[in-house]
């Protein structure tokens, strides 16, 4: 990607030389990672059906009970602020990509919003390291990275790039801005109502169902992610779509699921399938339209 001359955001805190938030046990193990937490969880302690594994879920933490009525979910919390700040264990070149990311996706999101009349208000970006706490409970590395709408965060412990590289085999610089991205396509959800709205209708909705508004929801940030890209063209490098889609393809639940178990279970699928996942990044990619990414409407 071509960086170099992006403004970097300053709506960030980093975090990482804090000492956490404190420890939330889920139990059965499972090894560190998104994949650690989908072999811990769904294998040894909760079974699959009608568990919400969320690997770049909008709020993981709030949601691990269940959605549709689900209970068990960590409560929420404030932040708490104070803690021992210690040495920023951030790396820098990692910092410098994200942040100018981040400023890209506050640019472009402004100016669309301001097309149709809006203003838009940027996220924070929350960097930190294991543990620390969220406006939606306790953020842990194995979740992977999210946004939280109760304090309109973006939560990352930025070693899931190094486990989307390594494990995922999806290294480079678009594969690091589409997570961003995503994550911020959810803020664009929680801002315009549309978070709100999936709430409501997974309340009254059964697990498998509830879980299917999740994935519409999902499929949505993923086509955001791409009409960012594409309302900033001058960034991209060759490669970088293709990069960018390979993530996708990476992090579906089928494709993850068969590799934690051996096997698929359709019916707790929260962030579509790796075909899906795809198909409506390259949406947003090839469209560069917001309106384009309705996943409410139709077959996904």
């Amino acid at each position: 990607m071509r960086l170099g001359d992006e403004q970097e955001s300053s709506n960030f805190e980093d975090r990482t030389g804090q000492s956490g938030g404190g420890g939330f046990g889920f139990g059965g193990g499972g090894g560190g990672g998104p994949l650690g937490l989908i072999l811990g969880l769904v294998a040894s302690r909760f079974g699959i059906v009608g568990v919400v594994i969320l690997l770049l879920g909008y709020c993981a933490l709030t949601t691990l009970g269940g959605v549709g009525g689900g209970t068990g979910g960590v409560a929420p919390s404030s932040v708490q602020s104070g803690q021992p700040a210690g040495q920023s264990r951030l790396d820098p070149a990692t910092k410098d990509i994200v942040l100018r990311v981040l400023g890209s996706t506050e640019r472009r999101w402004t100016d669309l919003f301001a097309a149709k009349g809006q203003k838009y208000e940027p996220t924070t970006l929350v960097f930190y390291a294991n543990t620390n706490r969220s406006g939606c409970g306790i953020a842990q590395s194995a979740m992977g990275p999210f946004y939280c709408p109760t304090d309109r965060m973006i939560y990352l412990d930025t070693s899931f790039f190094q486990e989307l590289s390594q494990r995922f085999g999806v290294p480079g610089d678009f594969a690091m801005a589409y997570v961003i991205a995503h994550e911020v396509g959810h803020h664009v959800q929680h801002v315009t109502g549309q978070l709100d709205d999936a709430s409501a209708q997974q309340a009254r909705l059964s697990t498998a169902e509830g879980n299917a508004v999740q994935v519409r929801i999902e499929l949505q940030a993923d086509c955001y992610a791409g009409v960012w890209a594409a309302n900033d063209k001058n960034l991209l490098e060759p490669g970088d779509m293709e990069e960018g889609l390979k993530a996708a393809s990476a992090i579906g639940d089928d494709t993850l699921q068969r590799e934690a178990q051996g096997r698929v279970v359709p019916e707790s699928f929260t962030h579509g399938t790796s075909a899906q996942r795809v198909a409506w990044l390259r949406k947003g990619l090839e469209t560069g339209d917001p309106a384009a990414c309705d996943t409410f409407k139709g077959a996904i």
